[in-house]
């Protein structure tokens, strides 16, 4: 298959750069002058910066100044977590809550010692246990709390009930963050509605350029006792160093065409996604979807086929010129045990089968077409090798 038949379905990596924002970032990529200076060309660098706040707090439905530019979504979210962000003025031991089903970023990056985190149990389809959230906010007593629940999973899809964990938060003190790196431009949402008091974002999910990202707090008062990186005064003094104007631009660029579209691109995807769920129930009547039972993004399609591993499935699919993820998360090439499927007690063999189809805004019908081909070939294969093994 010729690299411009391929068939991208693995957004949920990285969403292509779009054209208009390549646009815009190359322009930026032009300015001369550092966002700090106070002359015009610093002016002008210092313009794109600050129509891209405000571009991205219109995605989340908050004010510009409460949006803080960092290098993506990891850095945002190891910003944030730890024991010295904090509401202005407040005292006394933090204690960190992590969703078992958390990202990485999250999981890894933040700043707590171990004895100061607990993890939230989810169900077998991957939504957090609430019941085990408000009795451990009870148990913290003097202590606070900080929450981190993702919005959307990053492998399976699943929506959390941000809201209602924001509000039990609230009731004993607490403070929550959301990971809504893949929920943003792809579900619509609002920092109010979600009642979080911090959110983090990274622009390649959605058609903007890789390396930039960002905090959105819910006002302004909020602090960070511990910086990740120190120096200027850059980014309200949440992170220093010259700003990447070209990406900062390039990010609001993608966040105004993702609000835009919202309602629209997100029916269009969730047709497609439900189009290429049927086409695997048909092709493999035994195939389960992950999360089939629980609110999902419209763009993501985690499922496995008994018998079928991810390792194999993914180098057969991408010689048939179809590139998807699997379930669990990948390093140095190798694909991993997911920890997210481990959470919900996904059996293993099973675990070890998850593929991820996830679309985006260069998705077509003819893209879901190609990949129930390529399925079928794949599928075909596997379930002749177990005749032949009969």
């Amino acid at each position: 298959m010729a690299a411009s038949q391929r068939t991208y379905l693995d957004h949920n990596a990285t969403s292509p750069l779009r054209p208009e924002v390549a646009e815009v970032v190359l322009r930026a990529f032009q300015l001369p002058g550092n966002a700090s200076s106070v002359h015009a060309e610093g002016r002008a660098a210092r313009a794109a910066i600050e129509r891209a706040r405000e571009q991205v707090a219109r995605l989340v439905g908050t004010r510009a100044k409460n949006v803080v530019f960092t290098s993506g979504g990891t850095e945002a979210a190891n910003l944030v977590l730890t024991p010295g962000f904090r509401r202005l003025g407040q005292n006394g031991a933090v204690k960190l809550l992590v969703g078992a089903t958390e990202h990485p970023c999250v999981l890894s990056g933040h700043r707590f010692p171990a004895a100061s985190v607990e993890i939230i149990p989810v169900d077998s389809n991957g939504i957090l246990d609430l019941t085990w959230l408000e009795a451990h906010l009870q148990k913290a007593g003097d202590e606070l709390a900080l929450v981190t629940i993702q919005l959307a999973n990053n492998e399976i899809g699943v929506l959390q009930p941000v809201a209602e964990a924001a509000r039990l938060v609230h009731e004993h003190g607490g403070l929550i963050h959301t990971d809504a790196v893949q929920a943003a431009g792809r579900i619509p949402f609002g920092m109010a509605e979600l009642g979080v008091d911090v959110l983090t974002l990274s622009a390649h999910k959605i058609g903007g350029p890789k390396g930039i990202g960002a905090v959105v707090l819910a006002s302004d008062q909020f602090e960070i006792a511990e910086k990740l990186i120190r120096g200027g005064g850059q980014e309200k003094g949440f992170r220093a160093g010259t700003e990447n104007v070209a990406a900062v631009a390039g990010f609001g660029a993608a966040a105004e065409i993702a609000l835009a579209s919202l309602e629209q691109e997100a029916g269009r995807l969730r047709a497609l996604r439900d189009e290429a769920e049927t086409q695997v129930r048909r092709i493999a009547p035994d195939a389960v979807v992950v999360g089939a039972q629980a609110e999902r993004l419209p763009n993501t399609l985690a499922f496995a086929i008994p018998g079928l591993k991810a390792e194999t499935a993914l180098i057969a699919f991408d010689l048939a010129g179809v590139a998807l993820s699997s379930g669990s998360a990948c390093s140095s090439g190798k694909v991993k045990r997911s920890h997210v499927l481990d959470a919900m007690g996904v059996e293993p063999a099973l675990g070890e089968g998850v593929l991820r189809v996830s679309l985006g805004w260069s998705t077509t019908k003819e893209d879901v077409i190609r990949f129930a081909e390529a399925c079928e070939r794949v599928v075909g294969t596997l379930y002749k090798r177990k005749a032949s093994a009969a």
